[in-house]
């Protein structure tokens, strides 16, 4: 079956080639993701390449909980709040449908593949991939309700599919199995998350906003993930459930935290997001030699026939939940159709064309067990591997890549960057009215006198800061091409170089020693993030 991932030389050259590739990738132009997955599954016809085996045990409570926390709280509260019908339906309505059909048309085509195996498979293949979708998404500037929609769905239907996967199992293992026990293990691993999630969150939370050293609260947010799966799990409640509403929350509270945490928090995050995701997606093009092993009671033309038939349910299947789900409820429900805008015909080509499948699907396929209660082989696992696999492999590859030409064909009216700007202006321009007013207050009091010239200094800022995005909408310098605004941060960050590149002088010459250059560098790194922000 290949080694399971281990800390060795192996995998650390996985890691060093997978975020080589990624960083290639972004500056290439092209989706990270699908250039890894093709990258990985061309590593496996090169001699000596290590087989690696997906281990579920690894990948879902210490790979997992981190990507979705990270997109979790990177997600909007409100918007999720907004869109929660239409997210309840793709995370929970399509799952079912999705495990439904795809189990019912494998029980039918293969033979003595069992109707629990069947189902096993189809709930596996349920969940879409969160990172590939709304990546492409936002990179090819789809408007922010389809990236709503395609984030929200990818972050809760796991726990719905993982859900399933475990009845399945449990029906195909002959280890107890009713309707009414399935619908109770549903119904406790969805509370039970929420539950984990809203508690944790509270007491982190707490704990954040009373923390003072930024690098606590930053071990913190790296530990929290894992919390949050594994007390969930040890309740038999959905850990990723409990790990995404544990990021919404916090997500939504991020500004009560300071900003050196938040400054913190976020270079850390964006570094293992990076890597996690390169590793991950690698991984994925890496299982050829793992699930082709074991293959030869089919022929090639039935493993073909089979994986063919597969592709094209999922695909088909996306577009006929589709229009329906987005379509019906609005002709049903007027109150529907007064809150929600129109999907038109292209919402609804758009979501069904991204519904990607990932490493989830692949981790959740690796954990099903090789034998059932009575020491028999577990029906078609060899099989059910090899079709998830090409499944996930087939969506992100012909999915992914046609995706951006998709979405341009739809012709999608594309938010009006004046209209951001316009409004990101307002905003600032109010809350700058605010500070101003209480800086009036402030100076005002006897304990707060300042000289002239800092009082004035605490003034230009707020303008600048005021004037700032305005200049953005105005003209520009006919020499450079830049508004006032990208001209000043221009300047100042050559000033802020010019200065860095003399205080290094000063200490290679002995004039100043290293940790009174270290100080001097972390106060200019402060000065050049305010610039850039």
């Amino acid at each position: 079956m290949g080694q399971t991932v281990r800390v060795n030389g192996s995998l650390i050259l996985l890691v060093a080639c997978a975020v080589a590739l990624a960083g290639l990738a972004r500056r290439i132009g092209v989706s990270a993701p699908l250039l890894l997955v093709i990258a990985g599954l061309a590593a496996t016809f090169v001699p000596g390449v290590p087989s690696f085996a997906l281990d579920p045990e690894l990948v879902l409570p210490f790979v997992l909980p981190p990507l979705l926390y990270k997109e979790a709280v990177d997600s909007s509260y409100l918007n999720l709040r907004a869109s929660m019908r239409p997210v309840a339906l793709l995370s929970v309505g399509y799952v079912l449908f999705s495990t439904l059909l795809v189990g019912w048309v494998v029980h039918l085509v293969i033979p003595g593949m069992p109707a629990s195996a069947a189902l096993c498979l189809g709930a596996v293949l349920a969940p879409t991939d969160a990172v590939a979708a709304s990546g492409i998404a936002r990179s090819v500037g789809l408007p922010g309700r389809f990236v709503t929609l395609l984030q929200g769905e990818s972050l809760f239907n796991d726990a719905t599919a993982i859900t399933l996967v475990r009845v399945a199992v449990a029906a195909a293992v002959g280890s107890g199995f009713s309707l009414l026990s399935g619908v109770g293990e549903f119904l406790l691993a969805s509370v039970g998350g929420v539950a984990v999630g809203l508690v944790l969150g509270v007491v982190v939370q707490w704990l954040r906003v009373r923390l003072r050293d930024p690098r606590l609260r930053t071990v913190l947010s790296l530990l929290i993930p894992f919390a949050a799966y594994e007390l969930a799990e040890s309740f038999e409640a959905s850990g990723v459930l409990a790990v995404v509403v544990l990021g919404v929350y916090l997500g939504h509270r991020s500004a009560t935290v300071d900003y050196a945490a938040r400054l913190i928090e976020g270079s850390v995050w964006k570094m293992l997001d990076f890597v996690l995701e390169a590793v991950v997606f690698a991984l994925i093009g890496l299982q050829l030699p793992v699930v082709v092993s074991g293959l030869g009671r089919w022929s090639a033309g039935q493993l073909a026939g089979y994986s063919a038939l597969v592709l094209a349910v999922l695909i088909v299947g996306r577009f006929v939940w589709m229009f329906p789900g987005a379509w019906l409820p609005r002709l049903m429900f007027r109150y529907i159709r007064e809150r929600e805008p129109s999907p038109g015909w292209q919402g609804p080509v758009i979501m069904a064309w991204a519904g990607m499948r990932g490493v989830v699907s692949l981790a959740v396929a690796f954990s099903i067990p090789l034998r059932t209660e009575d020491g028999s082989p577990f029906p078609g696992r060899e099989l059910i591997l090899f079709l998830v696999f090409v499944a996930v492999i087939g969506t992100l590859v012909l999915q992914g890549f046609t995706l951006p030409k998709v979405i341009s064909w739809m012709r999608l009216p594309k938010e009006d960057p004046q209209q951001a700007t316009l409004a990101e202006a307002s905003a600032q321009e109010e809350a700058s009215r605010v500070a101003q007013a209480r800086l009036e207050e402030l100076l005002a009091e006897p304990g707060n006198q300042l000289p002239e010239a800092l009082e004035e200094r605490l003034r230009v800022v707020l303008t600048r800061r005021r004037n700032a995005v305005w200049e953005r909408m105005g003209a520009v310098n006919a020499e450079t091409g830049e508004s006032q605004d990208e001209t000043y941060r221009r300047l100042a960050r050559i000033m802020i170089e010019t200065e860095r590149a003399e205080f290094v002088r000063l200490r290679n010459e002995r004039r100043i020693e290293d940790e009174l250059l270290r100080r001097l560098l972390r106060r200019l790194d402060h000065e050049e993030a305010a610039v850039a922000g």
